[in-house]
């Protein structure tokens, strides 16, 4: 009769240690900021004795960081070109904004509290050595680029100046709007809105009205 090894192997000690890394890093950074938490504090909260475990299993921290963001990044991918697939008017501006908001928020609620990602996201936006990190992650998305393509098809008509001013303020609502309902819930204080749901619906009525809103000519 052969003994069963209940052992597990290298790898897979090596891949649990690395999902330690990543766990710890995200609340970390989300909640002190990327610049503020060092590879030895990471490695002392996710359990791990050896102060170079962080180096050992990622690399830089602008490498760590690249890794957190692939993590989520490759569910909501999933999410998004469910929804991607699934838009029937292609001139609705407002299907192609819940394909923007969605995707983030239905992964926030199908992690669980608490949740980390969102802080985190809007803590690297605004480290400007960092930030190029996110924005490559997130502009390599095939279905984010399918949604921007139709998003621009339906605005057609709004001046190129104009179309890129909407896009940095919608970029700050979705960034910091779901990273603020996640530090509420986190701080246990109250959410406009119950859900994430229902704070996606409130998100895109909001971007909606931006992206339609009309254009003041000064000149």
């Amino acid at each position: 009769m052969n003994k069963v090894d209940d052992n597990p192997s290298r790898a897979e000690r090596a891949h649990a240690t690395r999902e330690l890394i990543l766990t710890a890093a995200e609340r970390l950074f989300a909640e002190h900021g990327v610049l503020a938490v060092s590879n030895r504090q990471v490695s002392e909260a996710a359990g791990q004795g050896n102060n170079t475990a962080v180096g050992y299993h990622f690399g830089t921290k602008a490498d760590l960081v690249r890794a957190i963001a692939r993590k989520h990044l490759a569910q909501i991918e999933e999410i998004r070109q469910r929804m991607v697939a699934d838009i029937g008017d292609p001139a609705d501006v407002r299907a192609w904004i819940t394909c923007l908001v969605r995707p983030v928020t239905e992964h926030l609620a199908e992690v669980g509290s608490p949740t980390w990602f969102a802080r985190f996201g809007a803590q690297v936006m605004t480290d400007p050595t960092l930030r190029p990190i996110l924005v490559e992650e997130t502009q390599s998305s095939p279905s984010l680029v399918r949604i921007l393509s139709g998003l621009n098809a339906c605005l057609s008509d709004l001046p190129d100046d104009v179309r890129a001013e909407r896009y940095d303020m919608a970029r700050q609502l979705l960034v910091h709007m779901i990273a603020e309902r996640e530090r509420a819930l986190a701080d246990n204080t109250p959410t406009p809105r119950a859900s994430w749901h229902d704070a996606a619906t409130g998100l895109v009525d909001a971007l909606v009205g931006l992206w339609l809103a009309p254009v003041t000519n000064d000149s």
